[in-house]
């Protein structure tokens, strides 16, 4: 068997890993095992930031659509049951958008899911 020697492949990671810790204070952006710790945490956190980031603006939408709701007299689990009760498929985002920059768009929206719970209720 021949005698492999790992010298490309380790410079190469080392080359990739110190390139990814730059910017870093110190010692972490030049020594190996500094540098090596902080990109890996910095990639543990970024992977992991990347599901709290979904997380964070659903909430952010859900908060945009209660505060737009209660202007139009309805709470937030009243406003979407109305939705769905009227069959309109609009997903949190476009509503959360609609709230911000169109709200006589929202209103019509809220407006039919209003006349929808009514229906529903009267039924």
């Amino acid at each position: 068997m021949p005698r492999v020697k790992s010298n490309v492949v380790r410079l190469k990671r080392k080359k990739q890993i110190l390139k990814h810790a730059k910017g870093a204070f110190g010692g972490r952006s030049k020594l190996w095992k500094a540098a090596k710790e902080t990109v890996e945490r910095g990639w543990r956190y970024a992977y992991r930031d990347r599901k709290n980031k979904k997380r964070d603006f659903r909430r952010l939408w859900i908060i945009r659509i209660n505060a737009a709701a209660r202007l139009h007299d309805m709470s937030y689990s009243a406003f979407i049951s109305g939705l769905h009760a009227a069959g309109l498929e609009v997903d949190r985002k476009v509503l959360a958008d609609l709230a911000v920059r169109e709200p006589e768009a929202f209103a019509a929206i809220a407006e039919q899911a209003r006349k929808a719970l009514e229906a529903k209720a009267a039924a």
